[in-house]
């Protein structure tokens, strides 16, 4: 004999022993059952929790509490079930008032099922190092796809609850959906588009990028549908996902490190020393507070110019946003230090040779 033949036969026998008022059964039996959720709540809480309070996390004791809601819901919209079936009401009114019950019954579920999602996707959160898929770029979509599914699910047991077909509805809703696929396919485009950035992960909130337009700067938000970039000028750019996910972008912040080097190009003249030149250079940066200890500085002679030797000081800085203002430092303080130690840095000069030409009527000897 199984659960339920045994709840009937109890509701027979207590039927019996309550005489034919049909009020009064269905009452007791309301009775009865609230009963029985209290019970079975209470039990969940106490020897479950005792389990829970040894755990490491708190997930656990966070479920616990989540499910008191629904298990009590539950076995009361069972007991009313059960009761209604002693009212003796019409076919149509008893079926009517079953649906409402069990629509109840759905929205309790649907509420518990979001709220579990949401504690299941921030516990994965917290551990991201071990669960790489679920961080905070990602938690957002992970969470809207999850309300989405848990919608649809809702959304379909309801119709069960109140035997609607839903053949021909979701017939129609493919042929919805495809005409609207074809209707906003860009739009799908950026999505997924956004989907593929999230996942793949070639750069992510606070890095800086520059776009295959020029454009640089820091990436402020990552949406479905497009990227929002901070210029240095403060202004923001929004470039759709399907752009940005098919264009060549350089992350600045991206490598080993987020360590930048900068470049301060300077000009000296043929007659300087070289060797004096490229140790106050290095000098200048290691001095200055800002640049990067490791990787060290260290000074290039790039080429023989026109008017000078060409230098170059190679330094880095912590991150890509430190290169405007270091480089301005740096290249205050190589011209202090340069004229401090009279290292000429060399101008354009031009030599103009004027050549005398005849006057009109006299003939050069």
């Amino acid at each position: 004999m199984n659960i339920v033949d045994t709840v009937n036969s109890w509701i027979i026998t207590l039927s019996n022993f309550l005489g034919p008022n049909p009020l009064l059964q269905a009452s007791i039996i309301l009775f009865l059952f609230i009963i029985v959720a209290w019970v079975v709540t209470t039990l969940l809480s106490r020897i479950v929790g005792r389990f829970t309070k040894a755990s490491k996390t708190d997930f656990d004791d966070k479920l616990v509490h989540m499910l008191h809601r629904p298990v009590f819901m539950t076995i009361f919209l069972v007991g009313a079930t059960l009761a209604l079936g002693r009212l003796e009401l019409s076919e149509v009114a008893e079926a009517r008032s079953v649906s409402v019950l069990q629509s109840i019954s759905v929205w309790v579920w649907m509420v518990f099922a979001l709220g579990f999602s949401r504690l299941v996707l921030t516990t994965l959160n917290s551990f991201s190092n071990r669960f790489n898929f679920v961080d905070n770029r990602t938690l957002p979509l992970l969470q809207n796809a999850a309300f989405l599914l848990i919608s649809l699910g809702a959304v379909y047991g309801l119709m069960s609850a109140w035997h609607i077909d839903v053949t021909a509805l979701v017939a129609s809703a493919g042929i919805l959906g495809l005409a609207l696929s074809f209707a906003a396919k860009d739009t799908l485009a950026n999505v997924f588009a956004g989907v593929s950035i999230l996942a793949d992960s070639p750069y992510k909130v606070g890095d800086f990028i520059v776009l295959g337009t020029g454009e640089r700067g820091q990436v402020t938000q990552i949406g479905v549908r497009s990227t929002r970039i901070l210029t240095r000028d403060d202004v923001e750019i929004t470039v759709p996902n399907a752009v940005i996910g098919n264009a060549k972008i350089i992350n600045e912040t991206g490598g080993p490190h987020e360590k930048y080097r900068i470049r301060c190009k300077v000009s000296v003249s043929y007659r300087s020393d070289l060797d004096a030149v490229c140790a106050i250079l290095k000098e200048v940066a290691l001095n200055q507070t800002g640049v990067c200890v490791s990787p060290a500085p260290r000074v290039r002679v790039r080429t023989f110019g026109d008017h000078g030797i060409d230098i170059e000081l190679l330094a880095w800085v912590p991150q890509p946003v430190e290169r405007g203002r270091m480089t301005h430092e740096l290249n205050l303080k190589i011209f202090r230090v340069f004229n401090e130690n009279n290292i000429e840095i060399p101008y354009p000069q031009r030599v103009v040779h004027i050549k005398s030409i005849p006057e009109a009527g006299t003939t050069s000897s």
